[in-house]
């Protein structure tokens, strides 16, 4: 079995330096090819930048840009199925759940990532990430603490982004007993977690632990 690989980012881009240097040297170990999934939104192509830049300058050599949808291209899947990395950018959590979570294009991940495809998630892609997906009232339009289903790429673990920015200390105890959670982690801006076959390995910035 390969091993896995989950990089969870507590807030926008770029990667900091030490895993923005991981996830490249793992995903140049075959073509060398990133896929970026995002929300369309005015001005996307100048903010890709924010997520390549880091990577290109450790040999990521090509990244194809892919606009989340409910009824995704067969190109989409296409493109996806030969990329040698995956990064779920952020904005609205409960949008990047509902066109991603318990969908075709979240099995193509799954299984990408059990294949040894290292996967990232930028805030909202962070949030998706995990067994449980949750999502704090100050990131939902009618400011309800939700508790859905996400990805499942790592269980027993609640995650909470942005975490001194939004004061998510309570949210993320709550989480916890809500879930069933033995870990919490709360993940600053601008810092994120390393998980290898689904334990944390390796930490960047402030991170807030509980257990």
């Amino acid at each position: 079995m390969s091993n896995r690989h989950l990089f969870l980012m507590g807030g926008s881009p770029p990667f900091g330096e030490i895993l923005g240097k991981k996830f490249a040297g793992l995903s140049t170990l075959s073509t060398s090819k990133v896929a970026v999934l995002f929300l369309e939104r005015e001005g996307w192509i100048n903010y890709m930048d924010k997520y390549t830049g880091p990577l290109r300058q450790y040999g990521v050599k090509d990244f194809t840009y892919l606009p989340l949808s409910f009824s995704p291209p067969a190109s989409l899947f296409e493109e996806l199925l030969s990329c040698s990395g995956i990064i779920i950018g952020g904005g609205e959590t409960e949008k990047y759940r509902s066109y991603i979570v318990e969908t075709a294009l979240g099995e193509s991940i799954r299984k990408m990532y059990w294949e040894g495809i290292p996967v990232a998630g930028f805030s909202a892609g962070a949030l998706i990430c995990p067994e449980h997906c949750i999502i704090p009232p100050v990131d939902t339009p009618k400011k309800q603490h939700l508790f859905l289903n996400g990805l499942g790429l790592i269980s027993d673990h609640a995650i909470c982004v942005h975490f001194t920015k939004w004061n998510e200390k309570e949210n993320l105890i709550a989480a916890m007993k809500k879930t069933g959670s033995l870990i919490g982690y709360g993940i600053d801006d601008h810092a994120g977690i390393y998980f290898k076959n689904e334990r944390p390995a390796f930490t960047e910035g402030s991170i807030y632990k509980k257990e």
